[in-house]
């Protein structure tokens, strides 16, 4: 099957080509999705979905033309690829329209194995047993109240993309996952919290027991939860809310912000704009990434793209369309699906980690807040000012101490940056986007 969607991708090309396009590309999408959801023991949800679809994106007289089908019957395809090209004749001439340079394509990377056979022939019943089975396990405790959601799911995917430059890209991936979030209640008090694990190998996810408890134990962990008085103090992101922050920088790094002057970095490109320890990669390559990809959504082979480098902005991130506009070359970072045209996108981002625990940094700091959830939308990418609801745990004499909820943590994003005085050694994934614990020497948090 395969060889028959390759195949049909380079026919569509063809028959574009045909009908007067100068460039045509064809990114044909294949998948199939399964997931399970259960409450109080019994399934709620159930679903086994498959897909497929292709978008063609021509060039007509630097005009240019998008369509997209589900329908792959030979009749239909034939109209379809004229209607992506009568788009582009009615459509107003871009000179910056266009494929991605020659100059830019080339071979594509071995990023290793992305499909695991596992993933993709579990059983109907592995979703339902996991899925009870972290119900169960996260009402061990008793003070769990409710479970609200447990849910274990598997995806296979395929892509393909053929066009008039002479690429031909083939790509296949698995993935597998496991959710749950629990509600504990004390006192009269309730407090949700939620733990998840994605892989694309099935012997790397968490079992679903894990997931669960630790899911019952950050909502346990924050009964009894408090304000506390507003001040500046020393503040530490765990991993996860880390990667909040660092997938924040990557939107000012976003080629065509910048080019807009709509990013607080625009200006910064090779300045210093944090300390040493802090080197921030988009990663195509990385081994089992969820993100990873021989190639981009053009075509354009992925790449290693440091973009803060021991404190410095390296690289801003950009698709053939932006890098045009800019005079400068495609990094290999645009994003798409067959219903979309491209865009920028990041791959597998994380910040690099350090060589101390997460405890260490903890230990260091009198008086502090260890932040474990955050809340709103955070920053502003034109200013850089940052501002986002937190609940956490309060820190005394290097020690986590009584929960904390209902407090703002509040900065300009550059000068957090350059506040990071602490990098964990503790790089941690949930999805595609990764950061060990680090510690900002002063920030301000609003409470009472």
């Amino acid at each position: 099957m395969s060889t028959n969607y390759q195949q049909l991708a380079k026919k569509l090309v063809a028959r574009a080509k045909k009908m007067g396009a100068q460039q045509a590309e064809a990114f044909v999408q294949v998948g199939r999705e399964a997931s399970c959801r259960v409450r109080d023991g019994e399934i709620e949800h159930l679903t086994q979905a498959t897909s497929k679809g292709v978008g063609l994106r021509v060039i007509v007289k630097n005009r240019l033309g998008f369509s997209f089908t589900s329908d792959f019957e030979p009749s239909s395809l034939n109209a379809f690829v004229d209607r992506a090209v009568k788009l582009a004749e009615a459509a107003a001439p871009n000179p910056l329209n266009g494929l991605p340079d020659e100059k830019d394509l080339g071979d594509f990377p071995d990023v290793g194995a992305l499909y695991d056979p596992e993933v993709a022939s579990l059983a109907a019943d592995w979703k339902i047993t996991a899925a009870l089975e972290m119900e169960k396990a996260a009402r061990a405790d008793p003070r769990i109240k409710t479970v609200e959601s447990v849910e274990a799911g598997e995806g296979v995917s395929e892509i393909f993309l053929a066009s008039s430059a002479g690429v031909t890209g083939y790509s296949q991936g698995t993935s597998v996952y496991l959710y749950t979030g629990a509600v504990a209640e004390a006192d009269g008090q309730l407090q949700n919290s939620w733990w998840y694990d994605a892989r694309r190998f099935l012997k790397d996810l968490e079992s679903p027991e894990h997931v669960a408890k630790e899911a019952a134990r950050r909502a346990v962990r924050m009964l009894g939860a408090k304000k506390v008085k507003s001040q500046k103090v020393p503040v530490v992101f765990d991993p996860m809310m880390a990667a909040s922050f660092i997938g924040g920088i990557a939107g000012a790094v976003n080629g065509d912000a910048v080019y807009k002057k709509s990013s607080f970095l625009a200006s910064k490109l090779g300045q210093t704009i944090a300390p040493s320890t802090i080197t921030i990669v988009d990663d195509g390559l990385m081994p089992k990434g969820l993100a990873t990809s021989p190639f981009d959504g053009e075509g354009v082979p992925t790449r290693r793209s440091p973009i803060v480098e021991k404190g410095v902005l390296k690289a801003f991130l950009y698709d053939a369309f932006t890098a045009r506009k800019a005079k400068t070359r495609s990094t290999g970072n645009a994003s798409r699906g067959y219903r979309s045209l491209p865009s920028i996108g990041t791959h597998n981002l994380y910040l690099e980690p350090g060589s101390r625990t997460p405890e260490a940094l903890i230990k260091d700091v009198a008086h502090g807040f260890y932040v474990t959830t955050m809340l709103g939308h955070g920053a502003n990418l034109v200013t850089g000012e940052y501002s986002r609801g937190a609940n956490g745990l309060w820190i005394e004499n290097g020690e986590l101490t009584r929960p904390v909820q209902e407090v703002t943590v509040a900065g300009n994003l550059l000068d957090m940056l350059s506040r990071i005085d602490g990098v964990g050694n503790d790089l941690t994934f949930r999805g595609s986007v990764g950061a060990p614990t680090i510690r900002f020497n002063e920030l301000t948090v609003s409470g009472e």
